[in-house]
């Protein structure tokens, strides 16, 4: 019995040992305005939205303090996905496409957005994506 503990020991310490980390993907915040650029969601007109995966999985979202959309948990995957973004004012497709990448901790990184529909549009804004509802 004494021997299988010092056998398992420095296995256990040399597997707690191991340096875990991960890099999450970027996180994806949206701002929607108008096209004089006033926030819809501070002026009161975007009241409801939600956004929905590809296999009709609803996304966490959080409205932060400069009333934007967070989106959690989305981009830690190989591949595209598609989701459809559903609200009281426009409905729209847009897709995420993220890849695996190793360099010294596992993660993924968002390669690309790509939004489809009609009657908006999307700025990059260094952060976050400016959607512009016409």
């Amino acid at each position: 019995m004494k021997k299988l503990i010092l056998f398992l020991l420095p296995l256990l310490l040399f597997t707690a040992c191991g340096e875990d980390c991960y890099n999450p993907p970027q996180p994806i915040v949206f701002e929607f305005v108008n096209a004089a650029g006033e926030n819809l969601i501070a002026n009161g007109t975007l009241t409801t939205y939600s956004i929905q995966d590809e296999n009709n999985v609803g996304i966490q979202l959080t409205k932060t303090s400069e009333n934007r959309v967070l989106l959690e948990n989305v981009g830690a995957y190989n591949g595209t996905k598609n989701y459809k973004f559903y609200s009281n004012v426009k409905l729209f497709d847009f897709s995420i496409e993220s890849a695996e990448f190793n360099s010294g901790c596992e993660g993924y990184q968002i390669k690309k957005l790509t939004f489809t529909g009609v009657g908006f549009d999307v700025k990059d804004e260094n952060g976050y994506y400016k959607i512009i509802f016409q």
